[in-house]
Parts: C-alpha cells; structure tokens; sequence
C-alpha cells in the first residue's frame, strides 16, 4: 500500500510517500480501506516532535473508508462489525495511507446520507467544535463568545454550533474574504485582526463588560489578547496554537479577574462509547438534515499531503482540508 511515512521530525519536507505492507487487524481491531483522511493541526504537530511518537510513524489521525477485515473480537467490547460496513474515526495515528489498522471499538457507522469526505471533514473538527460549546464551557442562550479563526475548519463549525445554541457569536479573521465566510457561517461581528486590535474591539462590542468565554485555537499571537477580553471569572478555552505555543506566564495574571484559563483535547472529551456516539451522532444527523454546513474546499491526492501541510501552517485555507484516496 501507498503511506506517508515520517522517519524524522521536522517540516512538511519530512512527509514521504512509501510503498510498505498493509497491515493486518489483530483483537479489537479493524482494518479499514480509507476513502478520505483528514488533516488537521495535530498532524503537524506530530510531525514537528511536539507531540512525541516512536519513528518511524505513518501521520493522520482522521479517516473514513470501507471495512476490509476484521480481527478477533474483544470479548470484553464487543462491536459486531462486519467487512463491508463504512464507517469514520479518528485520535488513532495512521490514516495518512491506502489502509490503516483502527481500534474497532472507536470506529462509528457512517450514515448513508453521508459520503466519505463528509464524514472525514466532519468527525475531528465537528466534536472538537462540539465538546467545546457543549462541554468544555456549555453556551447558554444570551451569551457573547468570541471564536479565534472562525474561517478555519473548527471556527465555521463552531460558529454554526454557538449560533444553534443562541449564542452571539464574534469571531476573529486576516481578510476580507475570510470574514464573508465567518458571516455566512451565521458569525454577528467579525473582527479583522490585521487591521485592528481584537481586545480592544471585544470591549466595545461588549460596553467595556468582557466576555464569558473566548476560543482560542490560535495560541501565542492572540494569548494576551484573549485574557483581556474576557469578563470577572471568565474562561479562556485554548484548544490550539496555529501561531506557536503560549509562554510560560505568571499565573498571578489570572487573579486580574479571577479569570479561568483551560487547554482541553479531544481524547478526553470522547473517552466513553456514549460520548463519541453523542458527539459523532449529533453532527452526522445535522449534517444529514442540512442545518451544518460542511466547507470542503481543499482536497489533495495522498501524495501531495507535504503541500497541505504547507499550505495549513500558512494560513492559506479555510474550511476542511482531506487527503482523497477512494470515492
């Protein structure tokens, strides 16, 4: 089979493609002929070391495909999958490849009324997008958030989810253009940062109260600015850092407003079956009825996967960015 494989960390150069074995599914596991592999900022850092894996390593931790074998049950989690069944996952590396071994008691049953690229689009950013509005900090009708990159994959899904909440939604943007999507996305004021300071524009919109809760997927340009924009006892959701890692800082900055700051992952937001199958239920269901919409608009053969490296860590994208390797 056809893989990307990383033999070094580094930069997008260190993604080659390689011709290795498919592997073969032991207990618990399946192995799944993938159709559309996500790519995600985790990838990158996976791939630059920050988070450390054995090498050598294939990357990708979101997929969608065709079961094509099954390895014995766990008796302990049975599943009753069969070969044949199409389903997604992701928060297992791997899937940056032709085929890929799949813990199969995480797989979730994708839905007729949805394609393959649908569900890979959908299935990491959507419950991250989800774990945050509902989990991390539960909007509440009324309330004014504020959405780092609401142009970006979880930004526009995040958006729709705040507004399906009845949330006001602010949202930050670089461009132009990328503000046309935030709006469209359902976003009530979007800030291009570019052109002005994002804190100070929070407390206007906000008469100078703050919000309770700001999502940071950007991490260190926009740290400071997200801490001074929030209200008494308000919290800082930093799930990324597409712009570097946050600093060491002095805690004492939190007593400011006895401010919460927090860096959740998804892992530990679908950690039982009944929240994966909640999280991953709603959003196909939505997706399905039509009321989430879904921006896929960069799609990228299995090897040129070093060019959407290039171009996510640029900032050139908006929406979902897949690898296809199937219909």
């Amino acid at each position: 089979m056809r893989a990307i494989q990383i033999t070094r960390t580094g930069g997008p150069e260190v993604l080659e493609v390689k011709e290795l074995p498919a592997p073969t599914p032991g207990t618990g596991q399946a192995l799944v002929r993938i159709e559309a592999s996500g790519v995600n900022f985790i990838d990158v850092y996976f791939r630059e070391g920050r988070y450390p894996s054995a090498l050598p390593f294939i990357p990708g931790q979101e997929a969608a495909g065709v079961v094509e074998a099954v390895g014995p049950e766990d008796p302990a989690q049975p599943t009753g999958l069969k070969v044949g069944d199409r389903v997604a996952w992701c928060g297992a590396l791997g899937t940056y490849a032709e085929y890929a071994l799949a813990p199969a008691d995480r797989l979730v049953h994708v839905p007729d009324e949805i394609t393959s690229k649908q569900a890979a689009a959908a299935l990491l950013q959507g419950m991250t997008a989800h774990y945050l509005a509902f989990s991390t900090y539960p909007i509440q009708s009324g309330d004014s958030v504020l959405i780092h990159a609401g142009a970006g994959g979880v930004g526009l899904l995040l958006i729709q989810i705040a507004k399906r909440l009845g949330a006001r939604v602010l949202t930050t943007v670089s461009t132009d253009e990328k503000a046309a999507l935030a709006r469209a996305a359902g976003a009530d004021e979007v800030i291009v940062y570019t052109r002005e300071d994002f804190a100070a524009r929070v407390r206007e919109l906000t008469n100078g109260n703050g919000l309770p809760v700001v999502y940071d997927s950007v991490g260190k340009s926009t740290f400071e600015g997200s801490l001074a924009s929030l209200q008494r006892r308000g919290m800082l959701v930093l799930f990324g850092g597409s712009s570097g890692a946050v600093p060491p800082f002095d805690l004492i900055k939190l007593s400011t407003g006895s401010l919460f700051v927090t860096r959740p992952t998804l892992r530990d937001y679908m950690a039982t079956r009944k929240e994966l199958d909640w999280r991953s239920g709603d959003l196909f269901r939505w997706i399905a009825e039509g009321s989430l919409n879904l921006r896929i608009e960069h799609t990228y053969p299995l090897t040129e996967a070093a060019q959407a490296h290039r171009d996510l860590e640029a900032r050139k994208t908006t929406g979902k960015l897949l690898l296809v390797l199937g219909s």
